[in-house]
């Protein structure tokens, strides 16, 4: 909450199982992005050690959507929070994903 406001995220996020790593520094992990938009992600990374620090600039790279650079937001329980770095190449990269692998579930009857 925000002044007594629930905080919204602005752009739409969707649920994928996109297996990729984490660069920061010297460290590199592997995870799965769980959850994108053309603002962000968030990251699975199974409970293994990752030492970056909220605010610290990482890369995350995956055969689907290639290198994408950001800034850590958050981090709790095995899981990272990235918010992307704000230029034409993140966006275009994400919806480039969507576009051409992202599958969504079809609707419930």
């Amino acid at each position: 909450m925000i002044n007594g406001r629930m905080k919204t995220r602005s752009a739409e996020r969707k649920k994928t199982r996109i297996l990729g790593t984490v660069k920061y520094f010297n460290q590199a992990v592997e995870g799965r992005v769980t959850d994108l938009s053309a603002t962000g992600m968030a990251l699975d990374l199974g409970g293994r050690v990752f030492h970056a620090a909220d605010g610290s600039q990482v890369r995350v790279e995956s055969e689907e959507f290639g290198i994408l650079e950001g800034t850590v937001k958050w981090r709790r329980s095995g899981r990272l929070g990235v918010q992307f770095s704000i230029n034409s190449n993140a966006v275009a990269q994400v919806s480039s994903y969507f576009r051409f692998f992202h599958k969504d579930a079809p609707a419930s009857r």
